[in-house]
């Protein structure tokens, strides 16, 4: 199986506003990134479509060490998704769950795969979570006012 490094990151100018997201992988020495965003959108939302569209880029199953500074999504991909499956996709507190369609996707995507998930700090110089920072502005910024 292979083994990949999988960089994910989302943006967004206000929240809800112009979101973006952008995903960089890494196998061996071979990299490949992109991006693209919505006009509206929330934060948490271009976080989880950064991870499902670096996912959905890969042709096989692999292992993977998946990067994010999102808590939001290492959490609920972690801790959380499991009881929201079996409650019928509901909050402790009995509401839907926010961005249903998206923890779904993901969902089934991570089930393609081993993934080991690691949480890095945002904006503090590691060199592949400012590239894809970079990445989910330059999705964000497709939609700014010309």
């Amino acid at each position: 199986m292979k083994k990949i490094e999988l960089y994910t990151d989302g943006a967004c100018s206000g929240n809800p506003g112009n979101g973006g997201w952008g995903y960089l992988l890494k196998y061996r020495n071979v990299q490949k990134e992109n991006y693209g965003g919505l006009p509206q959108t929330t934060n948490n939302q271009m976080e989880l479509t950064a991870v499902i569209e670096g996912l959905k880029a890969l042709k096989e199953p692999c292992h993977i060490d998946l990067y994010t500074d999102s808590k939001y999504v290492l959490e609920g991909a972690t801790k959380w998704l499991v009881g929201w499956k079996e409650k019928g996709w509901k909050k402790a507190d009995k509401k839907p769950v926010l961005n249903q369609e998206l923890w779904q996707e993901l969902d089934s995507l991570l089930s393609q795969h081993q993934v080991e998930w690691h949480w890095v700090k945002g904006h503090a110089g590691h060199p592949e979570n400012e590239r894809v920072d970079k990445l989910a502005c330059q999705g964000r910024d497709l939609f700014a006012p010309q």
